[in-house]
């Protein structure tokens, strides 16, 4: 069982948009993972066996309790019976009380349709009649208390921030694990590679610029965003930013 469980579409889609709200939970003492639906293996620059080790790498750094991958069919994936099953047996083993998930809205459609597949399979676990196994074993229905969805390339307005201030600098320790992804002045090995929209110097000042502006918008560094579906309940005003 875990506290948070995220899902991503690709390798590094959390890293990217998450990352360093998983590291503080987990700093507060919850027990974070990671369910990556492909291994990234359509992409322009490196291949699966090397996403593999930097994901593993990510793992490291983020420390998570678990890290799981469905091995879906990147790009080709769909919102479909086998695929939802597959999600469902992860959200029943975990038992995560918040899963969050890909942007609702973004420039790569396969984000948009992760949103979708697990949103459908959030709601889906909860069902009784739906029935899986794991391991052999039946498991029983369950549905997480809470959902959310992180912002990826797409701007999008969040409904709530997160201040990662104090673990900005291990977010991005972790999203340089992508070597073959992103860009790194001291690395040389895949500078060969065909130029992506995120392999570009720039990307990686944009997701440091998006983290900025969401932390100023609360008096803080950094802070990532986060949108919902379901009005968000408030205990005690004084425990707001």
């Amino acid at each position: 069982m875990v506290d948070i469980l995220a899902f991503g579409i690709h390798p590094d889609d959390v890293e990217l948009s998450c990352g360093g709200t998983l590291i503080k939970h987990q700093a507060l003492g919850y027990k974070t993972a990671i369910c990556d639906l492909t291994y990234g293996e359509m992409g322009t620059r490196g291949n699966k066996d090397q996403r593999i080790q930097e994901l593993n790498e990510a793992a490291r750094i983020l420390k998570l309790t678990s890290r799981v991958n469905l091995e879906f069919k990147d790009v080709w994936s769909e919102v479909n019976q086998d695929n939802l099953i597959k999600i469902i047996r992860v959200l029943r083993h975990f038992r995560p009380k918040i899963v969050l998930a890909n942007a609702e809205d973004d420039r790569h459609p396969d984000h948009s349709k992760a949103a979708e597949m697990i949103k459908k399979a959030v709601f889906i676990s909860g069902l009784s009649k739906v029935t899986t196994t794991y391991q052999g074993k039946n498991q029983e229905a369950y549905r997480p208390s809470q959902l959310y969805h992180y912002i990826q390339a797409k701007y999008i307005h969040p409904d709530f921030v997160v201040d990662i201030s104090q673990f900005f600098e291990e977010k991005m320790k972790a999203i340089l694990s992508y070597k073959s992804q992103f860009f790194q002045e001291d690395d040389t090995e895949f500078l060969d590679q065909p130029q992506t929209f995120i392999s570009d110097e720039s990307f990686l000042d944009f997701i440091k610029s998006k983290d900025v502006i969401w932390g100023k918008t609360i008096g803080v560094r950094y802070a990532e965003g986060f949108t919902q579906s379901r009005y968000i309940g408030v205990n005690d005003l004084f425990n707001l930013i």
